[in-house]
C-alpha cells in the first residue's frame, strides 16, 4: 500500500497504510495524577481518535480487516479512541497515543497462522479415561452403602 509521500504528522504503520494526519484527531483536558498542581492547570491528557470507517488511507479490504479486528474498540462511528495522561507533558503523552495507536493498528494488520485442527494421543486420550474412572470411584464412594438385597437405601 503505497500512497502519496508521507508528511510530517502522519502516522506510519508499520507493514501497513500511513494514517494522514489531517484524519488524526488530537484533543487535550485536565489529566488527574501525578503532576501536583500543574494537573490543575495544564491540559495534559490526550485524546486521539482515527476513524477506520471513514480512513483514505485504507483499501476496502484493509479497512474490513480493521472493522472486524478492532470491533469492541470502536465507537459506533467506526473510530478508534486512545487516552493517555501516562506523562505529566502533553507532548508525551501525545507521542504515547500516537505509539499505542500505531501498536494497534498493527497487532490488527498482522496475518494469523491458520489454526490446524489437531487430535489427542494414545496416551492422552489414555489419561483422560483414567481419570474419568477415578473421578467416577470416588463420588461412588460418597454414597450411602446400599443394602444387602440390593434395593435402595
Amino acid at each position: 500500500m503505497t500512497g502519496p509521500a508521507a508528511e510530517p504528522g502522519d502516522l506510519r504503520i508499520p507493514g501497513g497504510p500511513t494514517l494522514p494526519a489531517d484524519e488524526l484527531e488530537e484533543r487535550a483536558s485536565r489529566a488527574g495524577g501525578p503532576g501536583g498542581q500543574n494537573v490543575n492547570r495544564r491540559s495534559t491528557r490526550v485524546s486521539l481518535r482515527w476513524s477506520v470507517r471513514d480512513s483514505r488511507a485504507l483499501d476496502a479490504r484493509t479497512r474490513a480487516r480493521l472493522l472486524r479486528a478492532l470491533g469492541p474498540r470502536l465507537t459506533r462511528a467506526g473510530a478508534v479512541l486512545i487516552h493517555c495522561d501516562t506523562h505529566r507533558s502533553q507532548a508525551r503523552n501525545r507521542e504515547e497515543a500516537r505509539r499505542r495507536l500505531r501498536e494497534l493498528v498493527a497487532e490488527a494488520l498482522r496475518p494469523r497462522r491458520p489454526r490446524i485442527p489437531t487430535r489427542p494421543g494414545a496416551a492422552a486420550r489414555e489419561r483422560r479415561l483414567r481419570e474419568k474412572r477415578h473421578r467416577a470411584r470416588r463420588k461412588a464412594a460418597r454414597r450411602p452403602p446400599r443394602d444387602e438385597d440390593g434395593g435402595g437405601r
